[in-house]
């Protein structure tokens, strides 16, 4: 009996040993020789550009920056977008680095199969589909909205009539078959190709800075700069000489920062989801001609680009309209009336559908990439992963997210669901900032040399020092030391489990004080002892891990591009990420639930049994060398 038992639980372990390394297994850096060269090799750094400025710089322009200024910010809105643009960098650098080393299609949801493992690689991939199929769905139905107020919504009342549906909260008051159209339409665009894509992409968003520079050098030439340094007085002056005072906004202590440093942080925190959308352009690995120069170049411009337009639109909007009179739901068209030029609100119209083309292209562009992706690694049905022989598109998984996407934009109302979309986005950049602090560290020599290598460091202290100092003296003092002052100059086996050691505790203690300063902030400024000493420990726990981290060795290996000053940017990214993330509320949470238990009823059904990476086991460090053969002068190296 107790043999049997015995027997038994060595089984039952092994059994649980084996189901938890499917979940951490990991995919190889290098490129499968039979998924080489399957897509199109058609797209410059131009092409990647256009791409992420079009996916980040969409109608959110027109309109957010009237938001952010009337009741939150005043003319400290340029302010704003600066602060939104560095916390985007953050993510944007580190999606440029993982673009130089890893060019393939998948984005943050390879880079974390790399890292992490197959289990957070489908959930990080599962919810990037998420938020590509929520952001078309909700773009679609905005450029129907906006055709339709310029037809004076004859189109609504017209399907309100024929189709009304009286339905859930959840569902629109009518199917928007607009919005359903034009997401077809732009399917059919995708799948003729990248190349015909990218180039529709390019003309509209030239067209939307086009637009957008007519707007910012019209708001320099009839702003006037004493909009920046409104007193009490003047707002005085307009609420008496105005019949609808409900329609100011709040007036503040009047200046250029009317509403302190609060609102320039509450103002940048709204602001950082109008840099969301670069992400797009690290879906292009398989279709760029040189990716590993391309995709850095590519991400670091767009986000310059869209920083400038943004700042420049806001500057504008405050110089032509005092911030307490701007209109809140169509703050362009209303300043050029103020300043006399009512005929440019056509010009704002045109940017306006520009802007919301390019951004849905720049939404339903990535989305199949993903797909692919994942079906091809074997976590979604195979069947997705075909590539048409003509056009070299992922034909099935551009029909089967384009014909979803369609669907909700059709039936769903989306307003409710974009903080659901924003769960999704942040996820996918806290683990891309994850996984380049962990890839960095990873030993480039291959694992005998590795190994002979750690036996020889280990043993050299064993020779020279005597017996009788190495056993006592070898506590916890040594083993400190010996994680802040590393006698190797290149990353080895050991410093790579010490990396994941520590990013793994670095992300706990962050999204723990991320829940504290959320959830308790009052308490934690205020001196409370208790959260005061919880945020203080945390920081200070932090501190050392971070000084560890960047005492051990980093990684020789060339590459077109770095993320500078690490381990820092990558832990601030995350800490952003996390923070923004623990704002949304239990609602929010719910709905990404229900999609998760949709998820992991697919990968536990299909994605964990067809894997590619089944017969592979991964080491427990990732041979960052692998990729980086393809990289000029690496092998010199």
């Amino acid at each position: 009996m107790i043999v049997a038992s015995s027997t038994m639980s060595k089984m039952l372990y092994q059994d649980v040993y084996q189901f938890g390394q499917k979940l951490i297994r990991r995919r190889p850096l290098e490129p499968r020789e039979e998924s080489e060269s399957r897509m199109a090799l058609c797209l410059n750094t131009l092409d990647l550009v256009a791409l992420g400025v079009g996916s980040t710089l969409g109608a959110g322009v027109y309109i957010l920056a009237g938001e952010v200024a009337r009741d939150k910010a005043g003319p400290a809105i340029v302010i704003c977008f600066l602060v939104a643009a560095l916390s985007s960098v953050l993510s944007g650098l580190c999606y440029a680095e993982f673009g130089a080393r890893v060019p393939c299609s998948g984005s943050a949801y390879l880079y974390s199969y790399v890292t992490v493992g197959q289990l957070c690689a489908f959930i990080t991939g599962w919810n990037l589909i998420l938020s590509y199929v929520i952001g078309t769905a909700s773009v679609a139905r905005a450029w129907s909205s906006a055709l339709d107020s310029l037809t004076g919504n004859h189109i609504s009342q017209a399907l309100r009539g024929t189709f009304s549906l009286h339905v859930p909260y959840f569902l629109a008051k009518y199917p928007d078959f607009f919005a359903l159209g034009l997401v077809l339409l732009l399917t059919g665009v995708l799948v003729l190709g990248a190349r015909e894509s990218a180039l529709l992409n390019k003309v509209f968003t030239g067209l939307n800075l086009l637009v957008l520079s007519f707007m910012v050098i019209s708001g320099f030439v009839k702003g006037d700069l004493h909009n920046w340094q409104l007193t009490e007085q003047d707002y005085k002056l307009n609420t008496s000489g105005s019949n609808d005072t409900s329609r100011l906004g709040p007036l503040g202590s009047g200046g250029f920062v009317p509403f302190g440093f609060d609102g320039i942080f509450q103002g940048a925190a709204t602001c950082f989801y109008a840099f969301v959308g670069f992400d797009a352009i690290a879906t292009t690995g398989e279709e760029a001609r040189n990716p590993q120069r391309s995709i850095p170049l590519g991400i670091v411009i767009s986000l310059c680009i869209c920083f400038l337009a943004y700042s420049g639109v806001s500057a504008a909007l405050t110089l032509m309209v005092p911030y307490y009179q701007i209109h809140p739901d169509s703050p362009l068209p209303h300043a050029f009336l103020h300043v006399g030029w009512a005929p440019a609100r056509y010009v704002v119209a045109v940017g306006t559908l520009c802007a919301l083309t390019s951004s849905l292209l720049g939404a339903m562009f990535p989305m199949p990439r993903v797909i692919y992706s994942m079906a091809d690694d074997g976590l979604l049905f195979r069947g997705l992963a075909q590539i048409h022989a003509r056009t070299r598109t992922p034909i099935m998984a551009t029909l089967a997210s384009g014909t979803l996407a369609g669907v909700m934009a059709l039936l769903f109302e989306l307003s409710d669901l974009v903080d659901l979309m924003s769960i999704g986005t942040l996820l996918a950049y806290s683990l891309v900032s994850f996984s380049v602090l962990v890839l960095r560290y990873q030993p480039d020599q291959n694992l005998s040399e590795i190994e002979k290598t750690e036996k020889e460091t280990e043993m050299k202290p064993v020779v020279e020092e005597s017996p009788l100092e190495s056993v006592p003296e070898a506590g916890s003092s040594k083993i400190l030391k010996s994680r802040c002052d590393p006698l190797n100059t290149i990353p080895t086996l050991k410093s790579g489990r010490i990396i994941y050691g520590c990013a793994s505790l670095l992300v706990l203690l962050l999204t723990t004080l991320s829940l504290i300063l959320a959830q308790w902030p009052s308490h934690v400024f205020s001196g409370d002892p208790v959260y005061t000493t919880a945020a203080v420990l945390l920081l200070l726990l932090t501190t050392g891990l971070t000084v560890i981290i960047w005492r051990q060795p980093q990684s020789p290996t060339p590459l077109h591009f770095k993320v500078p000053a690490l381990p820092v940017l990558p832990l601030m990214s995350i800490f952003v990420n996390v923070y923004l993330m623990t704002q949304m509320t239990s609602g929010t949470w719910a709905q990404f639930a229900v999609w998760m238990v949709i998820g992991f009823v697919i990968y536990f059904g299909y994605g964990i049994r067809h894997s590619l990476e089944k017969k592979n086991q991964q080491p427990p460090a990732s041979n960052s060398q692998t990729f980086d053969k393809n990289i000029p002068g690496a092998e010199s190296t």
